[in-house]
């Protein structure tokens, strides 16, 4: 880690970049087409758990509409019906999508991520 990195315990986006370029010194092996987008060295990584959550809308309200609430009250949150949902995996901005239905359950169809670059960025 470079001197001006050693006490921030985030790595330089030059840092993680490395991490993510093969090895030219090593010669390359044939990989599937999965593995192709597979960071080296980073294997370790792939079972460590996420929160992920997708966000329809936000509002803010008072406390005393929130001891107000019950069953069929109505929020007004501040997205229109049709627009993109927001995917989040740790608080962080990762896609836009829409809702499906995948048998009984829901899912999001995802329509726009966020660039590698972007995502690798905001970690942290």
């Amino acid at each position: 880690m470079s001197p001006e990195n050693q006490d921030n315990s985030r790595p330089a986006p030059e840092e993680l970049q490395e991490l993510l370029v093969d090895d030219p010194a090593v010669p390359a092996e044939p990989k599937p087409e999965a593995d192709r987008h597979n960071a080296k060295g980073l294997d370790f990584l792939y079972d460590i758990p996420l929160q992920v959550s997708v966000e329809v809308g936000r509002c803010k309200i008072l406390l005393k509409d929130l001891v107000k609430m019950s069953e069929g009250y109505v929020i007004e949150l501040d997205k229109l019906a049709g627009e993109p949902l927001d995917l989040y995996v740790n608080s962080k901005l990762i896609a836009r999508g829409e809702a499906v239905m995948v048998g009984k359950k829901f899912g999001i169809r995802l329509t726009d991520v966020v660039s590698t670059v972007n995502r690798i960025e905001n970690l942290g």
